[in-house]
C-alpha cells in the first residue's frame, strides 16, 4: 500500500462544509459503534469511536476531525450509555489527540500512507495512554488499548487508509 495522490483539505470553522462533514463522521462515529457493540468485548476490542475521527481529521483537516472527536463520544453515551461516563474523559482525551494528530500529519505530508497512519494511532494511543494513567491511576487500565485493542488500531491504520484512497478519494 503505497501514498496515492488524494485530494486532503484544511476545513474552518466558518465554513459549512466543516459542519456537513463532521456530521456525517460523528453518524458513522454513531453507527460503526453500534455494529461492534454486537460482538463480546467488540467495543474495546475493535476501537470503533475512533475509525472515522481519524478519516475525517485526515481528509478536512483537524477542526472536522476535532468535531468528530468530541461530538461523537459525548452524542454514544448520552444516547446508548456507551461509553460508559466513568470512560468518557480518558475516550475524549484520545480522541482529541487522535484528531489532532492526524489533521497536523496530513497538512505536514499531504499524502496518505500506511506507514504515516501507524505513526498517528501510536503517538494518540501512546499519549492518550499516559493521560489514561494520570486519570484513572491504574496502569493497567489505561494500557487496556495496548492490551486488547490492537485489532482496532489495525483497523484504524489499514480501513483507515482504504477508505481515504478508495472511499474519499476526492
Amino acid at each position: 500500500m503505497q501514498a496515492t495522490t488524494v485530494k486532503l483539505y484544511t476545513l474552518g470553522y466558518t465554513e459549512l462544509k466543516t459542519y456537513l462533514a463532521a456530521s456525517l463522521f460523528v453518524l458513522g462515529n454513531i453507527a460503526l459503534p453500534q455494529i461492534f457493540h454486537l460482538i463480546p468485548q467488540g467495543g474495546i476490542i475493535w476501537l470503533p469511536i475512533y475509525f472515522f475521527t481519524l478519516v475525517g481529521a485526515y481528509k478536512y483537516g483537524w477542526k472536522v476531525g476535532l468535531l468528530t472527536a468530541v461530538f461523537s463520544p459525548v452524542i454514544n453515551s448520552l444516547l446508548f450509555g456507551m461509553p460508559m461516563l466513568a470512560s468518557l474523559p480518558s475516550i475524549l482525551l484520545k480522541s482529541v489527540l487522535l484528531a489532532v494528530f492526524a489533521g497536523l500529519a496530513a497538512a505536514r505530508f499531504r499524502k496518505v500512507t500506511v506507514w504515516i497512519l501507524v505513526s498517528i494511532v501510536l503517538a494518540y494511543q501512546f499519549v492518550g495512554t499516559l493521560g489514561e494513567w494520570a486519570i484513572k491511576g491504574d496502569f493497567y487500565l489505561a494500557i487496556q488499548d495496548f492490551r486488547i485493542g490492537v485489532p482496532g488500531m489495525l483497523m484504524q491504520v489499514f480501513g483507515g487508509w482504504i477508505f481515504i484512497n478508495k472511499f474519499i478519494k476526492r
